[in-house]
């Protein structure tokens, strides 16, 4: 077994009263899709939060990789390799399509900014790789052509799409995904299961939340569900969908039904 890429230590985060993740401990392995799951509420964007750094643990830590990124601030976790979209667009939907993958990719520009200013030939070159590497990313997730488009005129299944580039232009090593298949139709969900099909490995692992649960069981290496803040399984899709605590939690009986006749056929 490899070094996990991610690994998450005792995680306890509360809000007044509310335990919204109570003492979770799960590990990513690098090159794989692993993914989070379990009823509305049980906590699932808030340790999305807490693993980007948009919340601070009350108790446990978080490595990524062999740094320990538990008190970092977003930022500084973005320059060490973690990348991540929402379960609610977050575009900047009155500049292009080519301007929000530039915006991800700024992280990764290294020239001063007085030569910036000063348009000096070191800032022109960088900015052009820069433009070239977002030209790349929008072609990989099928949106050349629409550089020019503003962000906000794109389809919907479109808009996700470009907001996985954009997360992509920071150079990721993990990448965190709330539920992007979420308000897509079978069309567009098939199409970003073969883009994170062709993203898997490569350096590039990914951590995501999703409710499709066909989705999943077809895309990801390893699950973990929660529930109530806790983790009450982890494991293949294989003894995912058959786990007992996970039925009743979450998947239901017609879900397990399937799942026996599927392995039997």
């Amino acid at each position: 077994m490899s070094e996990p890429l991610l690994e998450v230590a005792g995680i306890t985060c509360r809000f007044a009263g509310l335990v919204a993740v109570d003492n979770l401990s799960f590990a990513v392995a690098p090159d794989t899709v692993h993914a989070l799951i379990g009823p509305n509420g049980a906590g699932k964007t808030t340790l999305f939060n807490l693993i980007s750094g948009l919340l601070l643990p009350n108790e446990g830590s978080i490595r990524l990789w062999d740094h320990d990124i538990t008190a970092l601030r977003p930022y500084a976790r973005v320059a060490l390799g973690l990348g991540r979209t929402f379960q609610n667009l977050r575009l900047f939907g009155e500049m292009t399509v080519l301007e929000n993958v530039l915006a991800g990719r700024h992280v990764r520009l290294g020239v001063p900014w007085p030569a910036t200013v000063l348009r000096l030939s070191a800032a022109r070159t960088e900015e052009r790789a820069a433009i070239e590497r977002a030209r790349e990313l929008l072609r990989l997730v099928k949106l050349e052509g629409h550089e020019d488009q503003l962000a906000s005129s794109l389809a919907y299944g479109d808009q996700r799409r470009l907001e996985i580039a954009r997360a992509l232009a920071t150079d990721p090593k993990l990448l965190l995904l709330d539920e992007p298949a979420a308000g897509m139709n079978p069309t567009e969900t098939a199409a970003l299961a073969t883009l994170l099909q062709s993203l898997r490995g490569g350096g590039l692992t990914v951590l995501l939340i999703e409710h499709d649960m066909n989705f999943v069981m077809g895309l990801c290496d390893r699950l973990t569900v929660l529930n109530f803040g806790r983790k009450i399984a982890e494991g293949t899709p294989g003894e995912i969908r058959v786990h007992p605590a996970v039925i009743e939690a979450y998947l239901g009986g017609s879900y397990h039904v399937q799942a026996r006749a599927e392995s039997s056929a």
